[in-house]
């Protein structure tokens, strides 16, 4: 079953934001790779966007990579989640959202307020595999190396309150050899309204069947175990304490341990081309049908060997004509900053970067056919 998914660092951290001006970059600068974006030297000014915690990696490679074109601009990005980005892009605050889940119905309509009568859209820029982690460091199972395996249903047994010990029948079978500690596990989940938490969730109600009993939302469904704000705050809180899982992007959880899931008969760990290989096979969703907007929809029960179905994609929210009462030069920048987050050289900036699955040529050009429309004059 298919399920709508919602893919260097110069960048000085103000307050809970990012922001890259002028005289941010130094010796450490990215080299110039000839306009990507456009290499309008003109194009000068302060540029806001703000969204998906998810991002927060990728966006410093962007800003850094971008401003090499575009010297005179001056780039912030607040990481203040995917629900309130959206929103801030929705009241007119910033230029471009990022979310880790597509608009909705209802915020499409609302964004006819700010695009001219037009609507929003969103477009896949940052894609990642979601790590199933875990702190077991006191048992030496801690480390990118160190994977426990685990079926769909038996990841939704623990996140649903129904496995509550490490050493659980179910998880010594299916992980011979390992010596599991007697402790009890502790489940670590978002607090915020989260596009991470729907991916995740998405996953568990398409490959776990009647072992997840909750439906699919940006809201953890239930009250087990701790949680906290934001991606950051998933992975300290795991940090801090044995004997916990979550759920957060896999770039962020090296230190701890994380899940090799069931993939047909293989078991595969979390890993950027792991991901890119469920990302070939991602269909366009067929109820995303509003203009520019593409929406992928992602096989969580995939049986491609090599292939991890765990995965975020995140989006870039952008209108396609600006309100003529705001500066022009927010179509100018949106569509410049657009082509270069998605070009084959803002990618890779990504996934040097934040450890991200580059998207494939076939994603990036319908992006790309999307982007080409919206109005700079």
């Amino acid at each position: 079953m298919h399920s709508h998914v919602f893919g260097r660092s110069l960048a000085l951290f103000l307050s809970m934001g990012l922001v890259v001006g002028p005289a941010a970059c130094g010796d450490n600068t990215l080299p110039s790779k000839g306009g990507v974006g456009g290499g309008d030297q003109s194009l000068s000014g302060e540029f806001a966007g703000s969204g998906a915690s998810s991002q927060q990696s990728a966006n410093e490679a962007w800003i850094a990579g971008f401003r090499q074109d575009h010297p005179q601009t001056r780039i912030s990005y607040d990481p203040s989640g995917s629900g309130a980005g959206v929103n801030a892009f929705l009241n007119g605050s910033t230029i471009w959202a990022g979310s880790d889940a597509p608009l909705s119905k209802s915020q499409i309509k609302q964004s006819e307020a700010i695009c001219q009568g037009g609507t929003a859209f969103d477009l896949p820029v940052y894609a990642t595999p979601i790590a199933v982690a875990y702190n077991l460091g006191d048992a030496g199972l801690n480390g990118p190396d160190h994977h426990l395996k685990m079926e769909p249903s038996t990841i939704a047994r623990i996140f649903s309150g129904r496995i509550t010990n490490w050493n659980d029948p179910e998880l010594a079978r299916l992980n011979p050899g390992v010596t599991l500690p007697d402790l009890h596990i502790t489940v670590v989940h978002r607090s915020d309204k989260s596009g991470t938490t729907k991916s995740f969730v998405s996953y568990l109600h398409d490959a776990a069947g009647s072992a997840w009993p909750y439906p699919v939302g940006e809201n953890w469904p239930n009250d087990l175990g701790q949680s906290a704000k934001g991606t950051a705050g998933v992975v300290m809180t795991m940090t801090q304490a044995q004997g916990t899982i979550g759920y957060a992007d896999a770039a962020q959880t090296t230190s701890l341990g994380s899940v090799a899931v069931r993939v047909g008969t293989k078991w595969t760990p979390p890993s950027a081309k792991a991901a890119a290989r469920v990302l070939e096979s991602a269909r366009l969703d067929p109820e995303a049908r509003e203009p520019r907007r593409v929406v992928l929809d992602i096989d969580h029960t995939t049986g491609q060997p090599g292939a991890y179905p765990v995965m975020l994609v995140s989006y870039d929210v952008a209108c396609s004509v600006y309100r003529h009462d705001q500066d022009r030069s927010r179509a100018r920048f949106a569509k410049a900053w657009l082509t270069y987050v998605v070009s084959a050289e803002g990618q890779r900036q990504a996934a040097a970067n934040a450890g991200s699955a580059e998207l494939s040529e076939a994603v990036r050009a319908m992006v790309m056919a999307s982007v080409e429309t919206i109005e700079v004059d």
